[in-house]
């Protein structure tokens, strides 16, 4: 496995142990420094610049990112499969206009830098037409196009057709339009965003009627969940830092080794069918035989309420990142998954035929990603997947 691929999660399993560090009695000074230090580059990993406020529970995200959500990853956030999922990071907005118009508009501000629009799709939902009693209606169709707002105001005369079609007037459902073009314009220029607008128009009489076609555009619990949405598929981009080492002039382990010695219990979570429950597990006492166990894999519960992420993160509650440890000693069996160079390099370690070289590491050899759904700082909901964050094999290398 390549170096780069480890680093990543090598520094999350060693921020985990500092993050937990909250909940210990800590007096102002180094320790704190540490803490706040670990904290900050835990927040790099999950690319999260500024904390988000706590919304949860008073805000509900809007189902189809939970659906989405669901789709992709199981209830830990692990992903089920490869390519379920278009891009790295899926955005949701809000209509933000106000609800007696009829046009929707959507603040896309929240992109960031460098983030590369792959689909744009315009989400609303369509309510059923009340029939008209004692009336000849052979009308059943209408035709809706969805227009881009090229001006503002409140009675905008400039428009750019982006697409139409024929809808029925008594069905009742989401429609989704394509708009990757002019979103992607948008996020070049957000002064060219004014927002969309949706007309319908009458086949006999090829005239636009404000009346004929309604879309879910209100408050309560039922209009909300129905509100529209511009779901955003991209590529964020980035190259998520591989160089990761806690600097020895900051965190010396022998002068520091309190700072790791965190309760085993706070980062564990049973995988046994016994309970549902996240239950502590009573720390291992070390022995002088268990130091010398073989290579394998370990619990490693990272819980988003004992950070303090839990008012913004809807989805997962926490994860399993599990970890490695064990020895490498000669001979390597087929458990420890060693690598053909790492069967060399324990076999010139046994025969000491070089001082220099150490017996392999065990690490993580095989890795899964994990994906998140939480309420970005804007009060958006944001589906963003992580690579490389569950150690789902360990190996000698």
């Amino acid at each position: 496995m390549a170096g780069g691929r480890l680093w990543p999660w090598m520094g999350l399993a060693w921020m985990l142990g500092l993050a937990q560090l909250g909940a210990l009695p800590l007096t102002a000074g180094p320790r704190d420094e540490v803490q706040a230090a670990a904290l900050q580059r835990l927040r790099e990993v999950f690319d999260i610049e500024e904390l988000p406020p706590d919304v949860l529970p008073r805000k509900k995200p809007p189902q189809f990112m939970v659906d989405l959500f669901n789709k992709v990853a199981d209830a830990n956030g692990i992903t089920r499969a490869p390519g379920l999922l278009e891009g790295d990071v899926v955005r949701s907005f809000e209509d933000r206009a106000p609800v007696e118009q009829d046009r929707f508009f959507f603040d896309v501000s929240a992109m960031e830098r460098g983030e590369q629009v792959l689909k744009a799709e315009l989400r609303v939902f369509k309510l059923r037409r009340r029939r008209v009693a004692r009336r000849a209606d052979p009308q059943h169709f209408c035709k809706v196009e969805v227009y881009e707002l090229l001006e503002g105001g409140s009675n905008p005369h400039k428009k750019n057709l982006i697409a139409s079609r024929l809808l029925s007037l008594y069905s009742e459902g989401w429609e989704v339009f394509n708009v990757t073009q002019t979103v992607s314009k948008w996020v070049g220029s957000s002064n060219s965003n004014h927002g969309f607008l949706i007309t319908a128009t009458h086949l006999l009489s090829n005239r636009i009627e404000h009346n004929l076609v309604a879309f879910a555009k209100g408050q309560g619990n039922l209009q909300e969940s129905r509100n529209a949405l511009l779901v955003l598929f991209t590529n964020s981009n980035k190259r998520r830092s591989s160089s990761f080492v806690p600097s020895s002039t900051k965190l010396n382990p022998a002068k520091n080794d309190a700072f790791l010695r965190v309760p085993r219990e706070t980062l564990i979570i049973k995988n046994s069918g016994e309970s549902k429950s996240r239950r502590p597990r009573a720390a291992a006492v070390p022995s002088s035989k268990s130091q010398v166990t073989a290579c394998h894999r370990r619990e490693l519960y990272v819980d988003f309420h004992a950070i303090g992420w839990s008012g913004w993160i809807i989805y997962p509650s926490g994860y399993n990142a599990f970890y490695c440890r064990g020895s490498c000693l000669f001979p390597l069996g087929e458990r420890q998954n060693a690598t053909n160079h790492a069967t060399v390099q324990s076999i010139v370690h046994t025969l000491k035929l070089s001082e220099d070289v150490s017996t392999p590491c065990c690490v993580p050899d095989e890795l899964k990603s994990l994906n998140l759904l939480y309420f970005d700082d804007k009060e958006n909901v944001v589906l963003k997947n992580y690579k490389d964050m569950v150690a789902t094999r360990c190996g000698c290398h």
